[in-house]
């Protein structure tokens, strides 16, 4: 029963009891061989991006000229450090995340949301391709009120793209952050330590009308 795939969110009475302590996980990036939980090196912003399964999601990152670091991780739901399985069960409401930290003076935030929507499809719902389950859905949590604003607005361009190209309703959820959870050591930098390992990601081709071409 904890691995069967759920349409919809837990609530706080039916979701997973979760646990105290973090995941064990890596202490430097895979890739870019900087430390995953910090401290980073001043001026350096945050941000979290949920675009389906976050191994192919977090390559697409860690490829940007600017970013410091990225993780893969769980975000936006209920139970306290949630383990994959777990979050796969659709009984955790996490979804997948990427949380990227980069430096504002090589790439804006606007170029990370570039970025997001030309990856993946956000006009899914509970799902990206393949991959069905609410911790594949579409997702951006804000760090502060500028990042919400933008992320809103980007939404909204990129949805008035999509409506010219004859594509759907974007569904990504854009809330304010609660916590995030670093996945576990297997997960981190996934695709280069398994070069032939699964990608799900896969964009709409509908260029997004906003920052620079940092489309990976």
């Amino acid at each position: 029963m904890l691995l069967k795939k759920n349409a919809e969110l837990p609530t706080q009475e039916t979701a997973l009891p979760g646990r105290a302590e973090a995941l064990a996980t890596d202490e430097t990036h895979f890739v870019l061989g900087h430390a995953l939980k910090g401290p980073h090196p001043a001026g350096m912003q945050t941000a979290v991006f949920g675009m389906g399964c976050f191994w192919g999601v977090e390559r697409v990152f860690w490829r940007l000229p600017g970013v410091w670091v990225t993780s893969a991780g769980y975000a936006g739901g209920i139970s306290p450090n949630p383990t994959y399985e777990e979050v796969c069960s659709g009984r955790t409401g996490h979804a997948e995340v990427v949380q990227v930290v980069f430096d504002p003076a090589q790439i804006t935030y606007g170029d990370l949301l570039k970025a997001f929507w030309e990856n993946h499809d956000p006009t899914q719902g509970m799902r990206q391709g393949n991959d069905l389950g609410t911790q594949y859905r579409s997702a951006i949590y804000t760090l502060n009120d500028d990042q919400q604003a933008e992320a809103e607005a980007s939404r909204d361009a990129y949805q008035a793209a999509l409506n010219a190209a004859g594509r759907g309703a974007i569904t990504t959820e854009i809330e304010p952050a609660g916590p995030y959870y670093f996945a576990e050591a297997y997960h981190q930098g996934y695709l280069a330590k398994n070069p032939a390992g699964y990608c799900g990601i896969g964009g709409t081709g509908v260029v997004c009308p906003i920052g620079l071409g940092v489309g990976a």
